[in-house]
């Protein structure tokens, strides 16, 4: 028997209105949201960005921690860059900060790619070497000051006594001009966990297919390297290059602890200000020479090189991919 044949049914259109929401997204939802974030706004609020724009504010005064600001203008900043009179280290602390980092950023990323290497081919016990080799990273930075202090002394040192092994003479490290930032720049080297970390992550994303298909097209380890591993990586050490460049134009903690033998009112930057790095001159001018007006346009000189360097950076790698 043949079903009935129905009426034709008007089509019922919606009417407009809101738009309806997802089942369980509602006021609630964004409420918790909000507490959820809420701690961390708080602490960027009240210990980043009050303090940014309290010293955008001081660098344009004349302001010590004993009396109030007074208003100079641009004075802070012409008198840092044309008045050697007033500031006669500042420049020398540029030039010693960037050697620093011309020394330290490459030597710290060859350690670090040497390092992964390594870990990556070792097979067994690759978790203790990673944490013997991550241990320089989470010591701390007075802890690491002394004993390379000690490991650099010109007398009972292990570095003198180590080269005194192959005939070489040893060295005073940290009282001679030119030895001060390769001796800072190697103790960077050896704190290259992070660093090392990060390349053999980057090691271990490279296919096995690659490097089968390299080994039978006849390729050595060497050119495997060269040919392989190195582009592959290629956006990983300009990661760690640009991180690396910033954090060396900041250094400050190592320097401090070392250069001031262990009493911080010692310190003037090494012999004849070889170690006068830019961050530790900061530091002297607000709690030594009590100008923390300068002190404070010193800062947002160095937030806007590291800004000109790393647009820099980031340009030259978009001129070479292309």
């Amino acid at each position: 028997m043949a079903s009935p044949v129905l009426a034709d049914q008007p089509t019922v259109t919606p009417r407009p209105g809101r738009p309806r929401r997802r089942p369980g997204f509602g006021r609630r939802d964004h409420v918790i949201g909000w507490l959820l974030i809420a701690p961390a706004m708080i602490y960027f609020v009240i210990f980043m960005l009050y303090p940014a724009l309290a010293a955008l504010y001081y660098s344009f005064t004349d302001w010590n921690l004993r009396s109030a600001a007074s208003w100079v203008g641009l004075a802070n900043y012409s008198d840092l860059l044309s008045d050697d009179a007033k500031y006669p280290h500042f420049w020398k602390s540029v030039q010693v900060t960037l050697l620093y980092t011309v020394i330290a950023v490459p030597l710290t990323l060859v350690t670090a790619l040497a390092q992964a290497l390594l870990l990556n081919m070792i097979r067994r016990g690759s978790g203790a070497f990673r944490l013997l080799l991550f241990l320089p990273v989470v010591t701390a930075e007075a802890a690491v000051g002394v004993i390379w202090r000690w490991l650099y002394d010109p007398q009972y040192g292990l570095v003198n006594g180590f080269l005194g092994l192959f005939g070489i003479p040893g060295q005073n490290w940290l009282n001679t001009p030119e030895l001060v930032i390769p001796a800072l720049a190697f103790i960077a080297a050896w704190q290259c966990g992070i660093s090392m970390l990060i390349y053999l992550a980057g090691l271990k994303g490279i296919p096995g297919s690659i490097r089968e298909a390299a080994i039978i097209d006849g390729a050595g380890p060497l050119q495997r390297f060269w040919k392989v591993v190195v582009p592959m990586l290629r956006p990983t050490t300009f990661y760690l290059l640009v991180t690396g460049v910033i954090a060396a134009l900041q250094v400050f903690g190592l320097v401090y602890v070392i250069l001031s033998g262990g009493g911080g009112r010692s310190v003037t930057g090494g012999p004849e200000q070889s170690g006068l790095t830019y961050v530790l001159h900061l530091y002297l001018y607000a709690f030594r020479y009590d100008a923390m007006g300068a002190a404070c346009a010193m800062s947002f000189v160095l937030l806007v090189f590291i800004m000109i360097i790393t647009a820099l950076q980031f340009r030259f790698v978009r001129q070479e991919a292309s």
